[in-house]
């Protein structure tokens, strides 16, 4: 099948001279920035975007979509005289809404089945609806106190818990207070196409769904006037255990003992194609990956577009699961994450914690400053992007505490209204967006539109470059259980779901309860 992805651009970047790899100059910024194009990143695109197209309109986990992806990616790097690929599979939760049906009196209302949420029987329930508690009382039981909730369907707003999370941290104190169900509203204008509960609880959890805001606002201000609800809902969900995978693509050159990283997710989600969220990253590496061709390095580089990541960052989490303790994750001397990069504001990671509070492991800072440096040379306005644990750079801070950093544009409704959306296809993307960032990774580790997307590429070749020459002077090189700084705080190893991460209204990228949305 990826014989009709491969296209001629790739073709003929292996049909060059054969070049021993001694014989190739060592890589500079100038020279990799050089070779990232805006022609060969939007190919990528128009690539994965017809591959949605030919699969059901996505690249999910677990569909077809996603497996022409993986072989895509595979084919692009296997055929390397510099690098060594490889396939790594793990197991993942799958999950399918068979069916699902929210009716109040006569009218039905568009509803998503969140990912994991237990199963109502076939015949569904017909219950009273009624209002939950807002804000912050919500998130836990005691807010219940004064409703009276019991064997009843509760109606309750999409909202971040001090607890972490905006869904499963809603539902989880509706359910413990009695509620038979729960039907969560969006707290943001856009249509709901994704929400998940992290892992199967069918303890904590009740049968849920998530409907749209404005449907959500107009039956909250239905109970509030006084009106007395009758809900029907009914919700058929199948979880099972399927095996996906990692692509991996390392250089044979370079200091093994000093590895510089660099990782995208691969799989969409099931409501569109996710060009880009986050074929935008995957395409960033693959053009860094043949601009690394025409050089050698000081230190090794390895490339990782990641599986399930939309389904709680779970190839990430089981490559991060599977080196702790060993002599891999004590060689890895950073990871560069780069999760939506062809749309919204030029965000650089908060290494050094000054906007946020949360910094990375000692050389996160650096990360920062390199990219910051570069971008604001260009006369880019930069901002600080807040680490929620939304990606997957999250295991590689809380379980490997290694430095980190990337760049991220935003998933507010005003940086991507198509974040999670049908219309994230290839006319998403920005290529101004996209080609900057690109450029800006090799220095360290047409229309304005395309302009962006090369921007940002350029920008990775920039800050890679140095990192791939530097980065064992520039960062420091700790042990796997270092200890990590956190603003002022200190705290050993700690796992995802405990780790302090950042909270940022409007940002829809969020952690905790797994890859929250």
């Amino acid at each position: 099948m990826w014989l009709k992805y491969l296209g001629l651009a790739a073709a003929a970047a292996f049909s060059l001279p054969f070049t021993t790899y001694a014989d190739l100059p060592f890589v500079s910024s100038d020279g990799l920035q050089a070779e990232i194009t805006t022609e060969g990143l939007m190919e990528n695109l128009a690539t994965l975007d017809t591959i949605a197209k030919d699969n059901g309109g996505n690249r999910a986990f677990g569909l077809p979509g996603f497996d022409a992806s993986r072989e895509f990616i595979f084919s692009r790097v296997s055929n390397s005289e510099g690098f060594t690929a490889s396939i790594q599979d793990f197991p993942a939760l799958y999950n399918d809404v068979i069916s699902i049906t929210f009716r109040v009196d006569n009218t039905s209302y568009y509803v998503f089945g969140p990912t994991y949420s237990p199963s109502t029987s076939p015949e569904g329930v017909t219950k009273s609806l009624v209002l939950g508690p807002t804000g912050d009382a919500g998130c836990n039981v005691e807010g219940y106190a004064d409703f009276d909730v019991q064997d009843k369907i509760v109606l309750v707003q999409r909202g971040t818990c001090p607890t972490g999370g905006t869904i499963a941290g809603r539902i989880r104190p509706a359910a413990a207070a009695g509620a038979s169900n729960v039907i969560l509203y969006n707290d943001v204008p856009t249509k709901v196409t994704g929400g998940t509960l992290s892992a199967p609880d069918p303890e904590g959890f009740v049968p849920s769904g998530f409907i749209n805001q404005a449907d959500g606002e107009a039956l909250r201000d239905r109970l509030s006037a006084g009106e007395d609800l009758i809900a029907y809902f009914q919700h058929t969900q199948a979880i099972e255990t399927r095996t996906t995978q990692n692509v991996f693509a390392e250089s044979t050159g370079g200091d093994e003992t000093n590895v510089i990283m660099l990782g995208a997710h691969l799989d969409s989600v099931k409501a569109g194609p996710g060009i880009n969220d986050d074929g935008s990253g995957s395409s960033l590496l693959l053009e860094i990956f043949d601009g690394l061709q025409q050089y050698q390095f000081r230190n090794k580089i390895r490339l990782a577009w990641w599986g399930a990541e939309e389904n709680g960052l779970v190839g990430s989490r089981y490559y991060t699961t599977q080196i702790n303790g060993t002599q891999e994750a004590d060689n890895l001397l950073l990871y560069l994450n780069f999760d939506m990069v062809s749309r919204g504001y030029f965000g650089v990671f908060d290494g050094d914690g000054d906007a946020y509070g949360l910094a990375g492991a000692p050389g996160s800072d650096v990360i920062e400053r390199l990219f910051v440096e570069y971008l604001q040379g260009q006369g880019i306005n930069v901002t600080a992007a807040v680490f929620t644990g939304g990606s997957d750079y999250a295991s590689f801070m809380s379980t490997l505490n290694k430095p980190v950093g990337g760049l991220h544009t935003g998933t507010g409704v005003e940086q991507d209204a198509c974040y999670h959306q049908e219309c994230d296809t290839y006319d998403n993307a920005n290529p101004t967006t996209l080609t900057i960032n690109a450029k800006v990774n090799c220095f360290s580790g047409s229309s304005f539109l395309y302009l962006t997307l090369t921007l940002r590429s350029q920008a990775v070749a920039h800050v890679l470059s140095r990192l791939a020459m530097e980065g064992q002077d520039l960062i420091p090189k700790g042990s796997p259980n270092a200890t990590m700084t956190l603003g002022k705080r200190a705290f050993g190893s700690l796992d995802d779901e405990s780790f302090p991460w950042s909270v940022l209204e409007g940002e829809r990228h969020l952690g905790n309860c797994g890859h929250d949305v």
